[in-house]
């Protein structure tokens, strides 16, 4: 598919009511004809030499001007509102297709995509395109019409002018083909550039507390001013193209004027045309002059509108590399197992994870610890299919995730992120982002089990407390607890915690962990920690080196195998003997084999 059949698609929709517009748009391009035909008539036949004017006659063509002006006029207001009802709507739906198609966008898209880029592709080029439909098409076409019928008219009047008039159309045909020719490259840099300023605004903005923090205003300034002078010098580029061709068709436009003054004053001279005749040429001359002065500025635009459906649709024609397979299973609750076996996953050259095999039972809480960059994360997102295994085969419920409807897989995953992401909402908002349609009481049980409740009911507006964009006004603990919440509340057959507990106290850590311990037992449970008490109780523990499982089992286990989980622990606690035989166990791993 081609950049403009894709638009294409979209507008067609919309083309019979555009099909109307353009049928009204002819019908007054062809009345447009009638009031120069007429004043030529009234120079000629009524007012002549001037000695005896008939009053009837005259206010009958003035009053036939009036009546075609009027529905020039009605019919014009019709059209219009025809092709600005068009572009709106198929706005509307381009908008709503691009939206959508960028949601089901993979992580790897967004990994090497900038919002600032996709933010222009959803405003500044749906604009073009809107403008595009809504003026440039009409335009476009009724300048040709008229043109058209000017000439026509012209050379029914007197060829002889319009053979001098029609010398001009060369040179306006070469200055349109030489303008084309240049401006698409300069729009292309602009749409690039625009993207760009836009993009470091929307990060700046987004991380104004870092700049601030570091006291980095002047810096941060004077990034933006090169992004701001580099769009300038873009769009002083592009206009330079316009500036040099513009005049160009002005001075040719003019020059149709020049021949009908000289040439057609010559021939009234010497009587081989008669001055009505000439009157009427004039009223023609502006149905010339407006689509040569027109024709500079509707190539701009027009290549204004090729770029930006260019540019929008490099965006969404790149296929995610995950989706849902055509024919997924869809179960109407999947179980909480899990099973890796000989995992492996590679992003370009680096290899994240090597060989990776454990299973999990339905029910169990599963700790997995590891310095950074272990590949901890990356195990769940694998299991979330956020990114498919380079080797090996990752299933859910006995089922390989690839075979598995991604909406079905991801819907039975509670996730409480690393990277916290709170919606510019009420709390209450934020946690039943999973499950919309649920209670009040149920979102106060999500949070209570969170560890959040308490704080929550110290805000002034409680749970209708609308929270900052991306949380902000709230710690970063309060956003984890929330973030917990949100995961817990859709009783999701996996929750996965993903170092969610790193910014809350040990008190809080503690009442989280108990609290835990009330969910259902049938839901699985992953922890991602540094923290040695927030997986200590689990069933089963995965140490992590280098993308690779270097111990396992539960804690008594680990311990007696004194190796790197029992140097964390060490560090952390110092004297451990008396946590050795503590929390709750469920029994499934000992001795570090299943």
């Amino acid at each position: 598919m081609t950049p403009m059949k894709w638009f294409w698609g979209y507008m067609k929709k919309y083309s019979p009511k555009m099909a109307v517009g353009l049928v009204l748009l002819t019908i007054t391009s062809l009345l447009a004809m009638v009031n120069p035909k007429l004043t030529g008539i009234i120079v000629d036949d009524i007012i002549g030499d001037g000695r005896k004017i008939e009053l009837k006659p005259l206010l009958m063509l003035l009053g036939i001007m009036i009546a075609i002006t009027v529905i020039r006029s009605v019919l014009r207001l019709i059209f219009l509102w025809q092709f600005e009802t068009a572009s709106q709507s198929m706005l509307y739906d381009m908008r709503d297709g691009v939206y959508r198609n960028l949601l089901q966008k993979d992580f790897a898209f967004y990994n090497k995509t900038r919002t600032g880029d996709l933010m222009a592709r959803q405003t500044g080029d749906m604009m073009a395109i809107r403008h595009f439909v809504a003026f440039v098409i009409y335009n476009i076409y009724e300048n040709v019409m008229l043109f058209i019928i000017a000439l026509i008219m012209i050379f029914m009047v007197d060829w002889r002018i319009a053979v001098c008039m029609v010398a001009v159309l060369p040179f306006t045909a070469f200055n349109t083909y030489c303008q084309s020719k240049s401006i698409k490259p300069k729009f292309t840099i602009v749409r690039n550039r625009f993207s760009s300023l836009n993009a470091f605004t929307q990060e700046n903005i987004s991380g104004n507390r870092v700049v601030k923090a570091f006291a980095k205003e002047d810096y941060e300034i004077e990034k933006f001013d090169r992004e701001n002078d580099a769009y300038r010098e873009a769009e002083l580029g592009a206009a330079t193209i316009w500036e040099r061709h513009v005049p160009i068709f002005e001075f040719l436009s003019n020059m149709l004027l020049f021949v009908l003054m000289l040439v057609g004053g010559i021939m009234v001279i010497k009587g081989t045309m008669t001055l009505g005749n000439m009157v009427m040429i004039n009223g023609y001359l502006w149905m010339l002059n407006n689509p040569l002065r027109m024709a500079g500025w509707l190539t701009n635009d027009l290549f204004r509108f090729i770029t930006s459906v260019e540019k929008i649709y490099s965006t969404i024609q790149e296929v995610p590399k995950i989706s849902s397979p055509k024919q997924g299973w869809s179960p109407e609750r999947l179980k909480g197992s899990v099973e890796f076996k000989h995992v492996s996953y590679r992003m370009y050259d680096d290899v994240i994870l090597q060989d990776i095999s454990f299973e999990v039972k339905q029910g169990w809480k599963v700790g997995i610890i590891g310095a950074t960059g272990s590949g901890k994360s990356t195990i769940m997102n694998l299991m979330c299919r956020f990114f498919d295994a380079t080797e090996g085969r990752v299933k859910v419920g006995g089922v390989n995730v690839k075979k598995l409807d991604l909406h079905t897989l991801r819907d039975s995953i509670g996730m409480a992120m690393q990277d916290v992401f709170l919606f510019s909402d009420t709390i209450e908002g934020n946690i039943a982002y999973g499950k919309p349609d649920c209670s009040f009481e149920e979102v106060v049980w999500a949070a209570k089990i969170a560890g959040a409740h308490d704080f929550i009911m110290q805000m002034p507006d409680g749970y209708n407390t609308i929270v900052g964009e991306r949380g902000m006004g709230l710690s970063g603990g309060q956003k984890q607890r929330i973030s917990l919440a949100r995961a817990l509340l859709k009783k999701p057959s996996i929750v996965i915690l993903d170092d969610t507990t790193s910014a809350v106290d040990m008190e809080t850590e503690a009442q989280i962990q108990n609290a835990l311990q009330s969910v259902d037992e049938q839901q699985t449970v992953f922890i991602i920690a540094h923290r040695i008490s927030s997986i200590k109780d689990a069933d089963m523990i995965l140490v992590l080196n280098d993308g690779k499982i270097v111990e396992r089992g539960n804690h008594d286990t680990l311990m007696e195998q004194k190796g790197y989980y029992y140097t964390v622990f060490s560090h952390q606690y110092g004297e451990f003997d008396k946590f050795r035989h503590s929390g709750k166990r469920k029994g499934g791993w000992q001795h570090g084999t299943k």
